[in-house]
């Protein structure tokens, strides 16, 4: 049976560098930093400094202030970006198609900071006192329930679950229900919302979060002084949609998306696979999958979180499959500018990955000062770099060792 073809038609996005797509890709090729002193705790409570905060967002923006309120932060922000890559694609919603049209968006964490104030409330005042609507708004499928409630989408609804991996798994599975005809067109992607005391808590004894005092020096992935990740919030949504439905409606095409890597470490519950194994073969995966040979893939957005085994083990699963010509491929990591969004990133890093191939721009890995001898390759140090991009590949790896691996291509 003939697959279908999947086109990127929509793009939406809230991150720490900007609450729409275009002034997140703006302030990445000026390689800006969106990480900034955490205002979201106590700072003098715990050992870190920095966060990756989204600024000035407005829910009633996009939904009705009623609504929002029934909505935790990362179900906000996942509302506000689906709406916006919806009407980037024109695409309307309606009677004829609704239920053709899927969501499918992940979450690693889900309602934190409900679930912290309402057990507040709960230890304070008695169960009385927590909110009927606790349950729905903490729960981290609730961000694709009400995106799917919002736009009057009634096709597959889901939601992946996987650590850091959340939102490219959740692109991965809905660009197979459409290969395979089970919808025409998913919105898809990842949102968070984690910076609650008890996630700095979690983090910090974990000694998995950079306490370096310097933070738009502090995410620094590849470099020898990377010491921790910085945690980021936000959203990254896309809209696929199958090429002939495309072409119908004349949508304007970012990019296509041809493969789709998936596999486990059974490894260790925080730390990846010695050597980078598990990531290697979802990379080979997703190149089997697209048809496409390691010598024809341009660019990698690395999962580089600035933690010392991530950066030196994706460098060898990197070295892995490319074999010597992964020194002529340029990787970079967009968390040294966005934070790490946990199971957002896989989603702001498919949007990352769609301009970068629609205006043929390579965003820089910031704050690499310092080369790491097991860090050795072209990791566009500093500075966008401009090129032609046909093929790219965008890694997210989770705790659990859940491995995915997206590819991208110019649509031709």
């Amino acid at each position: 049976m003939e697959k279908n073809r999947v086109v990127i038609t929509g793009i939406g996005a809230i991150t720490p560098l900007g609450n729409d797509a275009k002034t997140l890709w703006n302030n990445l090729q000026e390689g800006k930093s969106g990480i900034d002193y955490v205002t979201r705790i106590n700072r003098e409570d715990f050992p870190v400094s920095a966060a990756a905060e989204v600024k000035d967002f407005d829910p009633t923006l996009y939904m009705d202030k009623k609504d929002a309120k029934r909505m935790d932060l990362f179900t906000q922000y996942a509302v506000a970006a689906a709406k916006m890559a919806v009407e980037d694609a024109k695409l309307v919603i309606d009677d004829s198609n609704a239920d053709r049209i899927g969501v499918w968006i992940g979450s690693g964490i889900g309602g934190m900071q409900t679930l912290e104030t309402q057990h507040q409330n709960f230890m304070e005042k008695g169960y009385r006192r927590v909110s009927p609507f606790f349950v729905p708004m903490m729960i981290p499928d609730m961000a694709a329930g009400q995106v799917s409630i919002q736009l009057g989408a009634k096709g597959i609804n889901s939601c992946s679950v996987t650590a850091c991996a959340s939102g490219a798994n959740s692109i991965g599975d809905a660009f197979k229900a459409i290969q395979r005809g089970d919808v025409d067109c998913m919105i898809a992607g990842g949102t968070e919302a984690p910076l609650t005391n008890m996630a700095f808590a979690g983090f910090s004894t974990a000694k998995a979060l950079t306490f370096n005092e310097n933070p738009s020096k502090a995410s620094r992935p590849f470099d020898l002084n990377r010491d921790g990740f910085v945690m980021g919030e936000g959203a990254g949504i896309l809209v696929l949609e199958k090429l002939d439905d495309a072409l119908k409606r004349g949508a304007h095409i970012y990019a296509e998306i041809i493969g789709y890597g998936a596999t486990g470490d059974a490894y260790h519950i925080t730390a990846p696979a010695e050597g980078g194994e598990g990531a290697a073969r979802a990379m080979n995966q997703a190149l089997s999958d697209g048809g496409i040979s390691p010598e024809q893939v341009d660019y990698i957005n690395a999962h580089g979180t600035s933690t010392n085994l991530n950066d030196k083990y994706e460098t060898m699963a990197i070295k892995t499959v490319f074999g010597d010509y992964a020194y002529k491929l340029a990787v970079s990591s967009t968390k040294s500018m966005t934070g790490h969004l946990l199971g957002a990133a896989g989603g702001i890093e498919a949007v990352i990955s769609a301009k970068a191939i629609e205006d043929g721009i390579i965003p820089p890995t910031i704050n690499y000062d310092t080369p790491d001898p097991e860090c050795d390759l072209d990791y566009v140090p500093n500075e966008a770099r401009k090129q032609k991009l046909d093929v790219v590949l965008s890694n997210s790896l989770g705790f659990g060792g859940h491995n995915v691996s997206l590819l991208f291509k110019k649509y031709e």
